[in-house]
């Protein structure tokens, strides 16, 4: 009888599993029309604006929706990243995982958050960055830096740049 249970217990969680793995790629493949192909890193991103910044790439999600995090490719998943900003856009690198190229006529803004894909931190515990894909689609790319004094010299950098631009 307990081996019988026990069986159960496994098969019902091998199908719990299996229905957030159709979720996952049933979500990727309604959203890869919408998201398409991300802007390649260009050979000279310019100037460096500012130093890079270490810290854990939290995801992208659909902008205005903070939790409608995007499922294509690798974009959903958290990653250890570091963020440079250039005069020519935004550079994100993450370990194990593509690297995100942010040009600066994509951007539309870059703020401190309280919570971004899901993730809730304190009171302005994310930076976040707006920007539009080459398709036209709006998202927001989250990221947690382990410093987060920086988050001003951010925010009032993309502003600046933006207004020159």
């Amino acid at each position: 009888m307990r081996l019988l249970q026990v069986l159960i217990l496994l098969a019902f969680f091998v199908l719990c599993l299996g229905l957030m793995y159709w979720a996952w790629t049933g979500r990727a493949k309604k959203q890869a029309g919408a998201i398409g192909d991300l802007p390649a890193v260009p050979a000279d991103c310019g100037a460096q604006l500012l130093e890079p910044t270490t810290g854990l790439y939290l995801g992208s999600t659909l902008a205005p929706s903070w939790i409608q995090r995007i499922t294509v490719g690798d974009l959903g998943f958290r990653a250890t990243a570091e963020l440079t900003r250039f005069e020519r856009g935004i550079l994100l690198e993450r370990d194990g995982a593509g690297t995100i190229w942010i040009p600066q006529e994509s951007i539309t803004a870059v703020r401190a958050e309280r919570g971004h894909a899901g993730k809730v931190m304190t009171e302005d515990g994310v930076l976040v960055i707006r920007w539009t894909l080459p398709t036209g689609t709006e998202v927001d790319t989250g990221f947690r830096g382990d410093d987060k004094a920086v988050y001003p010299a951010w925010t009032a950098t993309a502003t600046k740049t933006g207004d020159e631009a």
